[in-house]
C-alpha cells in the first residue's frame, strides 16, 4: 500500500474504502470502467493479464493502476473467484450532476468464492456453498452452510475434527467463515485439506429477517453458528436475503455415514484418476433433466438412507416409473423444459433477474400441470405425497403471461420487457413514440414535394435531436428563410421547424418517460413474483425429487439393474451375479464378468486371494456401490440382491500419500484402517485391500492378521479384506465367522489368464511374474525372476509357525542361525538378538512383557513398534 503522502481527493476516497476491504480485489468504479491502483494493480494485471499503467506518470512517484470496462467486468470477476480471491464492487451511490464535491462511493457487494452466484465456469448442477464453523468446548463443533444462488441453509453438530472434515469434504464448501476466535493452525490445517477459503467475521447482526429463517430450531449453539453465517452473508451482500430457506438442521449418523476416504476410493462423484465426474457413480446415475435433479442426485449419493421405510418407498415410485415407460417418457420430455427454479427464485430475490429470466420462470410453471396429470394416470398412492405438493403457482404465469414480452431483450435498459396492453400511460407513452416516427416519414415527404429536393431527408441524433437535412449540391434550390439553420456538415446543411422541434419535444420526452415508466412497472413484477417465492422452493424440490427417481428408472432399465430387497433384521448378503456398474458400463455388459457375495449371519469375513490385476479390488468396490445404490432407493446391477442396512462403510483400497501432512502411503493405510477399528459397528461394512503391503513383510503379515483377529472378536462388520499374504488362508481355521474365497485363474502354456471369477477356497499362488509379464517388462528380467522365484520356493530357511490368537498375532520365526546376522530367537520366553547385545534390550523386553495387546488397536500397536525400535537402535 502507498506511503502517507497527499493525494487527490479522490485518491484519498479510494484509500478509506479500500481500508476496509484489505483482503480483496477493489473494483472503484470510474465513468466506464472499474479501476485498481497500487498492489491490487500490480496483482491483478498478473492473474487477469491486462495492461499495467499508471496514474499521475510523471510525478516522483507514479501510482501502478490498471482498469477493466464496466460492460465486461462479470468476467474479470469471474477469473478472480475462480482463483481464490475476494473482489468488492464500489459503485458511485450518488448522482454525478447533483453532486457537491467528490461523487460519494460505496462497495455495494464483497463477492467471495463461497458467495458466487453465477459465475462462466459454475456447472448447474453442483451446488456453491459457504459455511461457517463454532468450535465449542470439548472439541465439538458446531457447522451452518448455505448455497446462496439456491437458498439451502442447513446446521448440523459434529463431535469431531474429523466429522468436520468429512462434512465439508462432502460438500465441497468453497469458504469457511470463522468468529475470528478459532485456532489459526486449526484453521490452516482446513485450508491445506480441503483447499478452501477462510474467512471472518467477528460482529453478529440481529434482524428481523434472520430470526424467521431459524424460528423453527430449539440448539442454542446451533442458532449461534446460524446467526454467524447470515453475519457474513449481510455484511457482504448488502441486499435482501428473502431467498434464503428457512434453516434445517440433521444429524449425520441419519444417513449411511462414510468418511472423505472412503467416498475418495469408491469414486463416488470425483475420479481418482483425473478428478472429474467420468467414470464415477455420480457419472453412471445421472440422468437427470434439470439442474436441480442434478444437484439433488448428488446429495443422494453423499447421504444414502438408513430407513428402511424411507428407502422403500423410493423403491416404489422407481418401480412404479420402470412399469410405466410411456409415461415416464413423456415426463421426461415435460421435465427438459423445466430451467432452473430455485436459482431463479435467487436471482429474482437479490434483483439481477432480467425479462428472459422470467420467461424461463413461466416456461418451467407451465410443466408442472402436465406432471401433475402423467402421475395421475400412473395412479400408484407411493406418488400421493410428490403429487400433493406439486403446486403450478399459477398466479406468477398469469402474472408474466401478462406482463412481460415473448422476445423481451436481455438488457432492462432497451425497452421493449413489457407488453402492450399491460399499463395505459407506458402505451400512450409508446403510441407517441410509433406516431411521431410516422409523422417524421409524413414530413420528410411533404417537404420533398414542396421544396421539389427529391434528396431532402429528415433524420435524429442523440446530440442535435431530430433535423431536416439537405446536401449542398441542392442547397440552391431551397427557398432563403424556409427553414432555420441548425449545424453545417462538409457536404450538407441541417436544419430545423418549429413544428419539427415541437414533435421533437414530444416524442423525445416520451422515450425517457417509457423507458423510466417501463423499468418501473418491471421492478414491480419482479417483488410481486417475489412474493412467491417460499411456494417456489417448495415447488423447485419436488420437482427435483422426481427428476432424480426418474433418474434411477432410466439407468436400472437401461443397464438391467433389479430391485434390491432390504431388511434391518438378519444381518446377511445374499448377492447374486453382482456387478461394478461403472466398470460394467465402460466395458460392456457382454464383457463384464458378475461375481457374486454371500454372507450369511455366521460369516463376517471374506478372506480373498488370488493374483494381482485379477478383479479383487473391483469385486470389493462392487460391494460397495451396491450398497449405497440400494440405501439411496435405486436398483441395483445384479440377478438377485438381499441386503441389510448398513450403518456405515469404511474402505482402504489403493495407495495414496498425503503429502500435504507429510505423511506415507502405509501412515495414510494405517490411519483409514484406524478409522474403521475404532468407529465400526456390527452393522456396518468394511473393505480392506492388501492392508500391511506398505511396510516390510513380516511387520505387515503381523499386521494384516491382528486386524483380521480384532475384527473378528470385537467388530463383527462385514468385512471384505484382500490379501496378497497367502499364509493368512489358514485363519479360516481358527475363526469361525471368516470364509476364503479366491479370484479364479488357470495357467496354459506358461501363460496365466485370469478368469475374473470369485471361487471358494484360497489361491495356490500369486502369479506376480505372469502380471509382470502383462506389463511387458523384458523377457532376460522376468527369466531372471523366474529363477529367483524357483530357489527361493526351494529353500525351507523360513518356517511360519501360525498359532492364530489375537494375543500372539506375529508369526513366530525361526530361521538357520549360520545363514543370517542379526536374527530373532525366541528362548525361555525371552527375545535376543544375535550379535552385540544392545544396552536397552532389556528395557525394551520389559516394555514388550508389559504390553496388553488385546486392548491396542493396529496403530497404536505399530506406533509403540516403533519408540521400542528406537531405544534399540
Amino acid at each position: 500500500m502507498p506511503q502517507k503522502t497527499k493525494h487527490t481527493p479522490m485518491m484519498e476516497q479510494y484509500l478509506a474504502i479500500k481500508a476496509n476491504y484489505e483482503d480483496a480485489f477493489l473494483f472503484y468504479r470510474l465513468g466506464d470502467f472499474y479501476e485498481m491502483f497500487y498492489d491490487d494493480a500490480i496483482k491483478a494485471t498478473q492473474l487477469l493479464e491486462i495492461t499495467l499503467t499508471a496514474r499521475n506518470r510523471n510525478a516522483d512517484e507514479p501510482i501502478p493502476m490498471c482498469g477493466v470496462p464496466y460492460h465486461a467486468a462479470r468476467g474479470y470477476i469471474d477469473i478472480l473467484i475462480e482463483k481464490g480471491y475476494k473482489v468488492a464492487i464500489c459503485e458511485q451511490v450518488e448522482d454525478p450532476k447533483t453532486a457537491k464535491g467528490m461523487v460519494k462511493r460505496e462497495v455495494v457487494q464483497l463477492i467471495t468464492p463461497g458467495t458466487a452466484i453465477e459465475t462462466k465456469n459454475m456447472d448447474a448442477k453442483k451446488n456453491n456453498y459457504l459455511s461457517a464453523l463454532l468450535v465449542q468446548e470439548g472439541n465439538k463443533f458446531d457447522l451452518a452452510y448455505v448455497d446462496l444462488s439456491t437458498g439451502e441453509l442447513k446446521a448440523t453438530q459434529l463431535d469431531s475434527v474429523e466429522d468436520v472434515i468429512n462434512e465439508l469434504s462432502s460438500i465441497q464448501t468453497k469458504e469457511i467463515v470463522f468468529n475470528g476466535e478459532s485456532n489459526e493452525e486449526f484453521q490452516q490445517e482446513l485450508k491445506n485439506k480441503l483447499d478452501v477459503m477462510i474467512s471472518n467475521q467477528k460482529e453478529i447482526i440481529e434482524n428481523a429477517e434472520f430470526s424467521y429463517l431459524t424460528s423453527d430450531l430449539e440448539e442454542t449453539s446451533t442458532l449461534s453458528v446460524l446467526k454467524l453465517l447470515l453475519s457474513y452473508l449481510s455484511v457482504t451482500q448488502k441486499r435482501s436475503l428473502a431467498h434464503i430457506q428457512k434453516a434445517e438442521t440433521y444429524v449425520p449418523t441419519h444417513f449411511l455415514k462414510m468418511d472423505h476416504y472412503s467416498k475418495y476410493n469408491l469414486e463416488l462423484t470425483t475420479s481418482i484418476r483425473n478428478g472429474q465426474k467420468k467414470g464415477t457413480l455420480l457419472w453412471l446415475l445421472d440422468e437427470t433433466k434439470t439442474a436441480m435433479g442434478g444437484r439433488l442426485l448428488k446429495q443422494w449419493i453423499d447421504r444414502p438412507l438408513i430407513q428402511e421405510q424411507k428407502i422403500k418407498g423410493r423403491q416404489a415410485i422407481v418401480e412404479s416409473l420402470m412399469n410405466h415407460f410411456f409415461e415416464r417418457t413423456d415426463l421426461n420430455e415435460a421435465l427438459t423444459r423445466v430451467y432452473d427454479l430455485e436459482r431463479l427464485a435467487g436471482r429474482v430475490a437479490f434483483g439481477n433477474v432480467n425479462g428472459r429470466d422470467l420467461l424461463q420462470l413461466k416456461t418451467s410453471l407451465l410443466q408442472i400441470p402436465q406432471l401433475i396429470e402423467i402421475i395421475a394416470i400412473i395412479n400408484d398412492t407411493e406418488w400421493d405425497t410428490l403429487l400433493g405438493a406439486l403446486d403450478p403457482v399459477t398466479e406468477v404465469v398469469d402474472l408474466i403471461e401478462l406482463a412481460i414480452h415473448e422476445d423481451a431483450p436481455l438488457s432492462l435498459k432497451d425497452g421493449g420487457v413489457i407488453k402492450d396492453g399491460y399499463h395505459e400511460k407506458l402505451d400512450q407513452y409508446r403510441d407517441a413514440m410509433r406516431n411521431g416516427k410516422k409523422w417524421m416519414a409524413q414530413l420528410e415527404a411533404e417537404e420533398r414535394a414542396k421544396t421539389g429536393i427529391k434528396g431532402l431527408k429528415v433524420g435524429y441524433n442523440r446530440i442535435f435531436g431530430y433535423y431536416i437535412e439537405i446536401t449542398k449540391a441542392n442547397l440552391a434550390n431551397l427557398p432563403e428563410g424556409t427553414y432555420e439553420r441548425k449545424q453545417t456538415l462538409a457536404n450538407a446543411e441541417r436544419f430545423i421547424t418549429p413544428a419539427l422541434k415541437e414533435k421533437e419535444t414530444l416524442i423525445l420526452e416520451a422515450e425517457e418517460k417509457s423507458m423510466a415508466l417501463e423499468y418501473e412497472l418491471f421492478a414491480e413484477v419482479r417483488e410481486t413474483v417475489k412474493s412467491y417465492i417460499e411456494r417456489l422452493q417448495r415447488l423447485a424440490k419436488n420437482v427435483a425429487t422426481i427428476d432424480v427417481l426418474q433418474s434411477f428408472a432410466t439407468v436400472s432399465e437401461k443397464y438391467h439393474f433389479i430391485k434390491p430387497t432390504m431388511t434391518t433384521g438378519k444381518h446377511e448378503i445374499n448377492l447374486l451375479e453382482g456387478r461394478h456398474p461403472v466398470v460394467e458400463k465402460v466395458l460392456g455388459q457382454q464383457t463384464y464378468v458378475p461375481n457374486s457375495v454371500e454372507m450369511t449371519t455366521e460369516t463376517d469375513i471374506l478372506l480373498i486371494t488370488g493374483p494381482n490385476m485379477s478383479g479383487k479390488s473391483t469385486y470389493m468396490r462392487q460391494l460397495a456401490l451396491t450398497v449405497i445404490m440400494a440405501q439411496m432407493g435405486c436398483f441395483v446391477p445384479a440377478e438377485k440382491a438381499d441386503l441389510p442396512i448398513f450403518d456405515q462403510i469404511f474402505t482402504r483400497i489403493g495407495a495414496a500419500d498425503d503429502l500435504i501432512s507429510g505423511q506415507s502411503t502405509f501412515m495414510v493405510e494405517m490411519m483409514e484402517a484406524n478409522q474403521a477399528l475404532r468407529h465400526a459397528t456390527d452393522r456396518s461394512l468394511i473393505l480392506f485391500d492388501e492392508i500391511g503391503r506398505g511396510t516390510a513383510t513380516y511387520d505387515g503379515m503381523a499386521l494384516a492378521e491382528a486386524i483380521i483377529e480384532y475384527i473378528h472378536q470385537h467388530v463383527h462388520a462385514k468385512t471384505l479384506f484382500s490379501t496378497h499374504y497367502h499364509e493368512l488362508t489358514v485363519l479360516e481355521d481358527s475363526l469361525k465367522g471368516l470364509e476364503n474365497i479366491h479370484v479364479g485363474a488357470v495357467e496354459e502354456n506358461g501363460e496365466v489368464v485370469f478368469l475374473h471369477k470369485m471361487m471358494p477356497g484360497p489361491a495356490d499362488k500369486s502369479y506376480g511374474i505372469h502380471v509382470a509379464k502383462l506389463a511387458g517388462l523384458p523377457e532376460e528380467l522376468l527369466e531372471r525372476a523366474a529363477t529367483i522365484l524357483e530357489k527361493l520356493e526351494q529353500q525351507d530357511t523360513v518356517v511360519l509357525d501360525y498359532q492364530p490368537t489375537y494375543a500372539t498375532a506375529a508369526p513366530k520365526i525361526t530361521e538357520e542361525k549360520t545363514k543370517q546376522t542379526n536374527i530373532v530367537e525366541e528362548s525361555d520366553g525371552q527375545l535376543s538378538l544375535f550379535g552385540e547385545r544392545n544396552p536397552n534390550e532389556a528395557d525394551v523386553i520389559d516394555a514388550i512383557n508389559q504390553l496388553n495387546l488385546l486392548a491396542m488397536t493396529p496403530l497404536d500397536a505399530i506406533n509403540t513398534l516403533s519408540q521400542l525400535q528406537q531405544k534399540l537402535k
